[in-house]
């Protein structure tokens, strides 16, 4: 079974309900993940797989956005300035990914093959990808 289904699937939805109703009335503290397994009576695969599918249902519904901080940990609707800075982190770490493909991976294959259709079309949209994340991680 792949993930996708799994946060599709009923066990999903019913799991994602139980974390949403856990997560409101939390509110507007957030709940780390142990704290959330046991005000759940959840698994922790359970509320994994009901967090993959709350961010989905989340999205689909236009509900206030669920974010995590290492501080407070899962949050529905947090304020302004936490949205922000859940969105800056998750952009950093994001580009720093992108950042280590491209010289621990990238780099390698384009200087093994410098006449490669596919690495040159690579090496060109990650490096669109990464100036447009400096650019709103600056921001």
């Amino acid at each position: 079974m792949t993930r996708a289904s799994r946060r599709r699937g009923e066990a999903a939805h019913r799991h994602a309900d139980t974390l949403r109703f856990v997560l409101f009335e939390a509110r507007p503290a957030g709940l780390l993940f142990p704290q959330l397994t046991r005000a759940s009576g959840l698994s922790p695969s359970q509320v994994r797989s009901g967090l993959a599918a709350l961010r989905d249902i989340v999205a689909e519904n236009g509900w206030p956005p669920l974010i995590w901080t290492r501080a407070d940990g899962y949050q529905l609707g947090a304020e302004r300035a936490a949205l922000e800075a859940y969105e800056r982190a998750v952009l950093t770490e994001k580009l720093t990914e992108f950042r280590r493909f491209i010289t621990g991976t990238v780099a390698p294959h384009a200087a093994a093959h410098p006449g490669d259709k596919w690495v040159r079309h690579i090496v060109a949209q990650l490096n669109s990808i990464e100036s447009t994340l400096d650019l709103v991680v600056s921001a």
